[in-house]
């Protein structure tokens, strides 16, 4: 469904020496502030990677759709900068990728489902005007796991999103179109939604930073829900810092979405001022052995995590091993909502903008019959669990128990934090499905969690740099400020961030 792009001709300073391959929100506003940069030339070269990668090359297929006024939009930011140039917006110039079960006014929102095709949005989502009113660009719509119902990021409208460190992997998902996008520097910063484990899942695979936000922290107006219960939207970025950034532009209360009054009050001046590179000292970290496996297949995961937590170590944090019995396996059987609530949740947003579409409601689209494959399954399960008004409130009452226990957990052992694998085993080969992740303790209880690289698996043949493995801090209810101390500080000790090759810089 990518639209064509074709390369702009030459103009003057367009080749001016500035790569935007790893580029961050402080070195693309520090070449516009020296005049090497202009949001026009930044927006060109994102288009031109994505133009020789995404379709073509290894082709990621990461992108779903691009905006087809992204140069106009730039340039009318470039002429605004002109009348200012010392006093640039936070996001000023910044290109943004979008996962597309996200509203952006004038771009269809698909949700990877050819029953949404025609879906135009006509506003935008609200986290979508604060990144305009904050000079964002939004460049491209990415590619999901269909109806965010999975974690290997493939689709009716543009098929299977890989890994762009090992193209035979997945890129975890369901937000993987951003995350390898994301990775292979397509945007600058990028956004994702989380049920379950979509923003971390493909944060991990992709070497990235993933930030699953508190619940209340983050608007959902103008998203295709899958259970609104668990659904939120998050930031996915290279760094923590341009996480920080992000959030402080997109956090906030919307009186569309009423869950933001409970986060409204809990919002520092700024998450950016909570970037210490000492963040580390004198914080209490428990490490949950449960969420790590004990057979070979994770063996990888293990050696990285236990390398990046010994740098942990040396950098103040002292951790603190956790034996409680806490089994993510047996919490995804026997805690999650999202399946019960997505006919409710889906069919209100279907009914909403139902004169656009051929489809109604749920029932509508399991009727059509086109959906990818991975998903029937999950609509059928859903339509059968809708109104199983006992499990579900059963359901209910183990995510509080949860909630008690964590917080008793972490009083009773002084903690600022939980750390884990966001996975115990590498993410999977395409053609399987996910397996072992450990993102449920964040879904389940609505706490935050933010996953940084950890390191590399030993390279192969399929992966000449190996591949990924996320380290996953988890907090208390509005305890970014503290994830966000802790992971960046622990960003700068391990510096494990490293750009794919399958997608170098362009000559």
């Amino acid at each position: 469904m990518t639209n064509s792009y074709e390369p702009v001709p030459d103009e003057p300073g367009r080749h001016a020496p500035f790569s935007v391959v790893e580029a961050t929100v402080a070195d693309v506003h520090a070449a516009m502030r020296d005049g090497r940069l202009t949001a026009r030339q930044l927006t060109s070269a994102c288009l031109d990677r994505i133009a020789a990668f995404d379709q073509t090359g290894p082709a990621l297929r990461s992108i779903l759709q691009l905006n087809p006024d992204a140069l106009g939009e730039a340039g009318r930011i470039d002429a605004q900068a002109g009348r200012n140039p010392s006093q640039l917006a936070p996001l000023h110039g910044i290109p943004v990728l979008v996962k597309d079960n996200i509203e952006c006014a004038g771009m269809a929102t698909t949700a990877g489902a050819a029953c949404l095709r025609d879906n135009l949005s006509t506003e935008d989502a609200f986290v979508i005007r604060r990144l305009r009113e904050a000079g964002a660009i939004v460049l491209a719509k990415t590619n999901l796991h269909e109806l965010a119902s999975g974690g290997e990021t493939v689709s009716t409208l543009s098929g299977q999103t890989l890994n762009p460190y090992d193209l035979t992997r997945t890129p975890g998902g369901s937000s993987g179109g951003t995350g390898a996008g994301i990775a292979a520097s397509f945007g600058v910063l990028g956004i994702g939604t989380d049920g379950v484990n979509s923003i971390r899942s493909p944060a991990s695979a992709n070497g990235l930073v993933g930030l699953r936000p508190t619940m209340g922290l983050i608007s959902r107006t103008g998203l295709v829900p899958c259970g609104l219960t668990q659904d939120t939207i998050g930031p996915i970025t290279r760094t923590v810092a341009d996480t920080a950034r992000l959030l402080d532009v997109i956090a906030g209360h919307d009186p569309a979405d009423p869950v933001t009054s409970e986060g409204a009050p809990h919002m520092p001046a700024s998450y950016a001022a909570s970037l210490d590179r000492d963040g580390l000292k004198g914080a209490r970290i428990g490490i949950l052995r449960h969420f790590f496996g004990d057979q070979e297949v994770h063996r990888p995961v293990n050696a990285v995590m236990q390398a990046s937590l010994g740098i942990i170590a040396t950098q103040g944090g002292e951790l603190v091993a956790i034996e409680d019995a806490i089994s993510p396996d047996e919490l995804l059987a026997t805690t999650l909502v999202h399946h019960y609530e997505m006919e409710r949740d889906l069919d209100a947003y279907l009914t909403r903008i139902s004169t656009r579409l051929p489809v109604g409601s749920m029932k509508d689209i399991i009727a059509a019959g086109n959906v990818h494959p991975s998903v029937a399954g999950t609509l059928n399960t859903a339509a059968a669990l809708s109104g199983r008004e006992g499990e579900y409130r059963l359901r209910l009452q183990r995510q509080q128990a949860l909630r008690e226990r964590l917080l008793d957990l972490m009083a009773r052992h002084r903690l600022d934090a939980l750390v884990f694998p966001h996975q115990r085993r590498l993410v999977v080969p395409v053609g399987e499905a996910q397996a072992e992740r450990n993102g449920v303790l964040a879904s389940a209880t609505g706490f935050p969690a933010i996953v940084i690289p950890a390191g590399f698996s030993p390279p192969d043949h399929h992966a000449p740099q190996g591949v990924p493995v996320g380290l996953e801090f988890f907090g208390r209810p509005y305890s970014e400020p503290v994830l966000i101390r802790l992971a960046y500080a622990a960003e700068q000790a391990l510096r494990a961030r490293r750009p794919p090759q399958s997608t170098p810089a362009l000559e």
